[in-house]
């Protein structure tokens, strides 16, 4: 596949990252000079230094012949004239572009990225990603990522184990025997900085960070298996007023009727504004490294403390004070990721990575077939997928026991007529399945092959 990539930031660089080593062709186009030399010297793509939205810097890049354009500049404007030149011009097939202002994605203006007007295929607003990303690791307390599958009915989740975890040092076969009737898979482990897919026969150790697909119905069962029983938040703080904040306090206005919310914002003009477009959130005006801005939010009873400022260090600070004044849970936003793995030893329970968020919602849309559901974990380290069995699918027809799978891919689940089926080696996938799939990084390219022969994405 034929990839223009316009913007060489941290989402655009990695996209980049994923496709080259999938075996893509990849064009990386920025007006930066030395940004396209340092990526060009990491990456097996080809930089190339210039206007984004210029016809003839798009005609150079190979527009002609791409398959598809994903425009992630830090320009709203350069992003959706990229993807009108890539149609116009050069015919492009797919077209995708980062959008923020949210001005630009207010329902009643809709029409404006029909094929007529401004032809846009896929429109990611890192904001509202990131702004649904935290919002479900709120409906699941102690989990540090998770996502749906298959019309909500499958969760993948991750959880940080510790020495409380009443599972670590069991070997994976003996889950299912002492607990039969729970519907989960682990299927992931994060050791040591490496994601393996584990056998019947691994373990989980303190300090794994381990993912899991369950039925839905089994979560609040599952849960304290790892180690994790902690109550769903009442009271929320959240910290800094901007976009994401402001869709985080909407969606948990809509979606979670019973929870408590303040909002800390230093902005006054921001803090006015964001109150009058919320029903019932209490939006205080000050700082949240003010002790007592921190006491009247009340932190001290708070069950969680997320903190969406565009400044790491006051993310990571506001965090530390909300824990040591009594806050059960902290989410920081860290766009530097050099943050993201020391933080957790602070006591900071979950790291939300903007850039990892808009970068799985890209390839959602990248990879080949019709594909519904995609989440990457770990920098890319391995992804989630969901597909349909067709009657062409190898895996139809046979016990999974007899299904040779690529090496690094696990079945997490199946949905079939509305019921979850948890894959045993005696499973028999039938036709028109849905069904959820681990794979590491290295068999990514291999999983896609196999799907787009037999096994179709929606």
């Amino acid at each position: 596949m034929r990839v223009i990539i316009c913007g060489a930031g941290q989402v655009g660089s990695n996209i980049a990252r994923q496709l080259s080593r999938e075996g893509n062709e990849v064009t990386l186009v920025d007006q930066n000079a030395d940004l396209i030399k340092k990526i060009g010297d990491e990456l097996d793509v080809r930089g190339m230094v210039g206007h984004a939205s210029h016809p003839d810097v798009l005609e150079a890049a190979g527009a002609q012949e791409a398959d598809m354009i994903i425009a992630v500049t830090y320009s709203d404007e350069v992003n959706m004239v990229a993807a009108q030149v890539a149609h116009s011009l050069f015919d492009v097939p797919k077209k995708v572009a980062r959008i923020r202002s949210q001005q630009y994605l207010l329902p009643i203006w809709a029409d404006l990225y029909s094929r007529d007007h401004l032809p846009i295929d896929v429109i990611i607003s890192p904001e509202v990603e990131v702004a649904h990303a935290i919002a479900r690791r709120l409906k699941v307390p102690g989990a540090f990522d998770m996502v749906s599958f298959a019309e909500g009915k499958v969760q993948v989740i991750g959880v940080r184990l510790d020495e409380s975890c009443p599972i670590v040092n069991t070997p994976l076969r003996q889950l299912t025997e002492l607990f039969p009737d729970l519907n989960i898979v682990v299927v992931g482990i994060y050791r040591n900085g490496k994601m393996i897919v584990p056998t019947s026969n691994d373990q989980m150790f303190p300090g794994d960070e381990v993912y899991f697909a369950a039925d839905v119905g089994h979560v609040g069962r599952a849960m304290p298996l790892f180690g994790h029983e902690e109550q769903e938040a009442r009271s929320v703080v959240i910290v800094g007023g901007g976009n994401i904040g402001l869709h985080l306090a909407k969606i948990i206005e809509n979606d979670m009727k019973n929870v408590s919310l303040k909002i800390i914002e230093r902005d006054r003009k921001r803090a006015e504004k964001i109150q009058e477009e919320l029903e019932k959130s209490i939006v205080l005006n000050g700082e949240a490294l003010d002790p007592d801005i921190l006491n009247e939010a009340n932190v001290s009873r708070a069950e969680t403390v997320v903190a969406l400022t565009n400044d790491d260090e006051a993310n990571i600070l506001s965090s530390l004070l909300a824990k040591g004044q009594g806050a059960e849970t902290a989410i920081t936003l860290i766009n530097n990721p050099i943050f993201g793995n020391l933080i957790t030893d602070l006591g900071i329970d979950v790291v939300v990575d903007p850039r990892a968020t808009t970068v799985s919602e890209i390839l959602r849309h990248i990879r080949r077939g019709r594909i519904r559901g995609l989440h990457s974990f770990q920098d890319g380290a391995a992804e989630v997928v969901e597909g349909e069995a067709l009657e062409t699918s190898k895996l139809v027809g046979k016990e999974l026991r007899n299904v040779k799978l690529p090496k690094g891919t696990i079945i997490g689940a199946i949905l079939r007529d509305e019921e979850v089926v948890i894959p045993r080696g005696d499973t028999v996938i039938k036709t028109h399945d849905r069904v959820v799939i681990f794979a590491l990084r290295n068999t990514v390219r291999k999983v896609e092959e196999m799907f787009s022969v037999s096994l179709e994405f929606f």
